[in-house]
């Protein structure tokens, strides 16, 4: 009875987990950290794209206003050379922004997001522990739960056996038979609530052990790791911040270089230097047009007035007059258009400057800047051809020796070469062409060569941009401005006849070589040889130093043409090489 009753007393109600509330809020709570910690890491993301965008629009606006001329062409005013540093300070205050841009993208973007993965993955384990730790507990309880069921349904069967038996033993009426049934039923159920009892008492006790672990140490420890994840995920987020300004703080030391240097840039601003350029640029070194002499039109006028008539004469010639001296007489070939064409700079408007060909500065500082890039393509010529050179004769080493290499492999930087060497030959043509037009170089090649019509004489006066003039006015004569074919050889032979006097030999001249015309020429002067472009002629006597060399042609007519016209290929074998 005690049993019974003490199994009647026992709750039937289901478990409840206390800490299941506070689970619930640890996993709405973590996934909460996690979308911030992906919000800021979206932030950063587009904080490292305005900074991308924002160098890209600096170096394009560096690109748009960096000069695409060459450096030679450029003015070298200081504002504009100031400016220009200003510009490369520009790009490269535009390389750190890239820089910050990638720290973030790199130290802190990258970061978060691999972190994030990490902290998704850990969270997702724990939340999975504490599921199998609720689902382990409540199916202890079930267990538990349904031997205490038991335990009570074998109560309640061994109290009805119980009373069955009692009434039957008090029934005069029940046969003795019914009686030891009814006590052998009252037996069994009696002894399978006693087993029900065990088994519910084993099952509460291993219950209420599982309950104290789940309570006392398994939830506890997901609690905590779930803690130690959370306070990571914001140590983390703390030290992407401190990256986050790294980045930037880390580049402002070159920032400032940058800024010092447009600083410095701003200081080199020289008002004088660049007032000494212009200067400089635009000065004509013509003199200063001379004072206008006094014309004295009255010296044929009858004197019959007094000697206190007003006379406009001047009183030194009235003096003279006086003398008997003859007065001053206006000079007829005073050069009245000379003095007026001092003065073309101030009367003129002037031409847009053409850099170039430097036809905007005036004629002698034209002539030493055209003569300086002649000099200086004479140069890289020369290099190219020295290249040339090297080239055939590594490669006639090859053809001897292949096993020192492949010859055909040189091939194409020797076409190169010449390629480059034509080039060189077609700009030195060019700019000796515009140097003839400032040292009047076709009508001086004539004087010095004595050519036929001598009496073509260059002007005796000073020759301005505009034309020529002499001391004498009716000798003015307007020089035609015109754009000549390729300049001639600058070492010409002093006396055209000598040419003549080389062909009067009886014996013809062995040739040596042959040459390719790259210019065609007129061959006007006397000794000279006319030839088109393209042109082929055999060379019978090497240029001596004077820019001429000696040609035949097919029908047999030979004179000199001008070396820097022709291609020229000497044969190996032949003596005059």
């Amino acid at each position: 009875m005690s049993v019974c009753v003490s199994a009647r007393m026992l709750p039937c109600c289901a478990l409840v987990s206390p800490d299941e509330d506070q689970f619930e809020n640890l996993d709405k709570h973590t996934q909460w950290g996690i979308d911030f910690l992906e919000r800021y890491a979206k932030f950063v993301k587009e904080r490292l794209e305005i900074e991308q965008n924002y160098a890209k629009q600096l170096r394009n606006l560096v690109k748009k206003y960096c000069p695409k001329r060459s450096k030679d062409e450029e003015p070298r005013f200081t504002s504009c050379l100031s400016f220009y540093s200003i510009l490369n300070e520009l790009n490269d205050y535009a390389g750190q922004r890239e820089v910050v841009a990638e720290e973030m993208a790199h130290r802190v973007y990258g970061e978060l997001m691999r972190y994030s993965q990490d902290l998704k993955a850990e969270r997702k384990h724990h939340l999975q522990e504490g599921r199998k730790a609720q689902q382990h507990l409540d199916h202890c309880w079930k267990q538990m739960d349904n031997s205490k069921k038991k335990f009570e349904r074998e109560c309640k069967e061994a109290e009805k056996s119980q009373i069955t038996y009692e009434r039957l033993d008090n029934d005069i009426n029940a046969t003795k038979s019914e009686v030891e049934k009814a006590k052998a039923q009252f037996y069994m159920r009696t002894h399978a609530a006693d087993e029900s009892k065990n088994e519910y008492a084993a099952q509460l006790q291993s219950f209420n052990a599982e309950q104290w672990k789940h309570f006392h140490s398994a939830i506890p420890q997901i609690f905590k790791n779930l803690q130690n994840m959370d306070e990571r995920r914001t140590v983390k987020l703390g030290e992407t911040y401190r990256s986050f300004a790294e980045a930037e703080r880390r580049v402002i030391p070159i920032i400032s270089k940058c800024l010092e240097g447009m600083v410095s840039a701003a200081k080199a601003v020289d008002e004088r230097r660049d007032s000494a350029i212009v200067v400089e640029s635009f000065k004509s070194g013509f003199e200063p047009p001379a004072d206008f002499p006094f014309e004295d039109f009255s010296q044929n006028l009858s004197r019959t007035g007094s000697d206190g008539t007003i006379s406009n004469t001047p009183k030194g010639d009235r003096d003279r007059e006086r003398d008997g001296a003859p007065g001053p007489r206006s000079d007829p070939k005073h050069p009245m258009s000379r003095t007026k064409n001092k003065l073309w700079l101030f009367g003129k408007k002037p031409k847009a400057p053409s850099l170039e060909d430097f036809s905007h500065l005036p004629p002698e500082q034209r002539r030493k800047r055209l003569q300086q890039r002649i000099d200086e393509l004479n140069r890289e010529l020369q290099k190219e051809m020295d290249q040339r050179d090297a080239l055939n004769k590594m490669k006639d080493v090859y053809e001897k020796n292949p096993q020192m290499g492949d010859p055909n492999s040189l091939q194409p930087k020797i076409s190169e070469t010449i390629c480059n060497m034509e080039k060189l030959r077609s700009e030195i043509h060019k700019n000796e062409t515009w140097l003839s037009e400032v040292e009047g170089k076709q009508s001086s090649r004539g004087d010095r060569r004595h050519s036929a019509d001598n009496h073509h004489h260059g002007p005796q006066g000073r020759e301005s941009p505009e034309g020529s003039y002499t001391d004498d006015t009716s000798q003015e004569h307007q020089t035609p401005h015109h754009r000549p074919g390729p300049a001639q050889p600058r070492h010409p032979n002093p006396d055209p006849h000598e040419f003549d006097d080389e062909f009067d030999d009886d014996d013809p001249l062995p040739v040596i070589g042959h040459c390719k015309a790259l210019y065609s020429f007129d061959g006007q002067n006397e000794g000279t040889l006319v030839m088109a472009e393209d042109e082929v002629l055999y060379i019978i006597e090497e240029d001596k130093g004077d820019g001429w060399t000696r040609a035949r042609k097919q029908s047999g007519e030979e004179g000199y043409v001008p070396t820097s016209y022709v291609e020229i290929t000497l044969e190996k074998n032949s003596k005059g090489s």
